[in-house]
């Protein structure tokens, strides 16, 4: 790809540079813009989970929604369990649904309960891309599904020919940022019609800290 690594680290570390100090640790983020492709078509529109290779860098929140042997797993892993019965509930308090939508950046959900969650919490979930991953209602071993997820950012392409993407946070290496990065524009990349060559440019920053473009 025309994006080597080098470069990536040089814009990663110029992004790092410019940013002032904070009193909180700063999210690493990166702008993929596009161009030469319609998005009135569905078909030029992707949603996409990467898994990044060296994490987030912060903790992801986790709650899965389940009954049985998959809320009694989630509880040994120390994540937050909501029943089947709670669905009701929440679908009641638009506002509590809202909160939890929010709150949590992944949802694990059995899937004999999948019909009721699109029905009462589709429209809190869906506009934030954040449907839950299904899991068969006899799975017994969540870990590796949690930490595929604690790794994994997820990144949408609909009305604006520009896709955002976390990767990662300042206190991370510049290497391990940049490699991250990578991982984001390969998966963006496989997925355009005409792969890298739709690729406009790719800027990164940190929170509140100036864009700096990658060099190609």
């Amino acid at each position: 790809m025309a994006f080597d690594r080098q470069k990536l680290v040089e814009a990663v570390k110029e992004a790092k540079a410019r940013a002032k100090p904070r009193n909180f640790t700063q999210t690493v983020e990166m702008a993929v813009n596009l161009k030469d492709i319609d998005l009135k078509k569905p078909e030029n529109r992707f949603k996409l989970e990467v898994v990044l290779p060296h994490g987030r860098g912060k903790e992801q929140k986790i709650a899965v929604i389940a009954d049985g042997a998959v809320a009694e797993a989630a509880k040994k892993l120390g994540l937050d369990v909501f029943s089947g019965e709670q669905l009701e509930e929440l679908a009641n308090s638009p506002r509590k649904a809202r909160k939890i939508a929010k709150e949590y950046d992944f949802f694990i959900a059995t899937a004999p309960l999948m019909p009721k969650i699109g029905k009462l919490l589709g429209k809190y979930l869906g506009p934030r891309n954040k449907m839950p991953q299904v899991v068969p209602p006899t799975m017994t071993n969540l870990e590796p599904i949690v930490e595929k997820l604690k790794k994994t950012v997820r990144i949408q392409l609909k009305d604006n020919p520009v896709v955002h993407a976390p990767i990662g946070t300042e206190d991370m290496e510049d290497e391990k940022l940049a490699e991250n990065a990578e991982a984001v524009l390969n998966a963006i990349i496989n997925r355009l019609e005409r792969g890298e060559s739709q690729i406009k440019s790719v800027y990164v920053k940190t929170t509140m800290g100036p864009a700096v473009k990658v060099e190609r």
